[in-house]
C-alpha cells in the first residue's frame, strides 16, 4: 500500500514542538544539528506533497534564537 502525501501542514504557528534542528550539509563544518524544543514561528515549504521530505518550519527556542527543522524530525509537545 502506498503512502498518501500529506495535503496540509502538521504544525501551526504557536505549536510547541520538540525534535532535532536541520543544518544543510554544506553548513555542517560550522554548525551541527541539535536537540530543540520551542514554538513554531514560521511555516516553510513542502506541504502539498511535492517535496514533503524537505518540508520545514522555523522554531523559536526559549533563548529567542530560531532554528530550522524538517517536519519529519519534529513532534508536538502535549502539556
Amino acid at each position: 500500500m502506498m503512502a498518501v502525501p500529506r495535503r496540509t501542514q502538521p504544525y501551526r504557528i504557536g505549536d510547541l514542538v520538540t525534535g532535532t534542528s536541520y543544518v544543510a550539509p554544506q553548513n555542517r563544518g560550522r554548525e551541527m544539528p541539535e536537540p530543540i524544543t520551542g514554538r513554531v514561528v514560521q511555516v516553510g515549504s513542502g506541504w502539498a506533497g511535492i517535496d514533503a521530505d524537505q518540508a520545514y518550519v522555523w522554531v523559536r527556542l526559549p533563548s529567542g534564537r530560531e532554528r530550522q527543522a524538517l517536519i519529519r524530525d519534529l513532534q508536538k509537545v502535549t502539556l
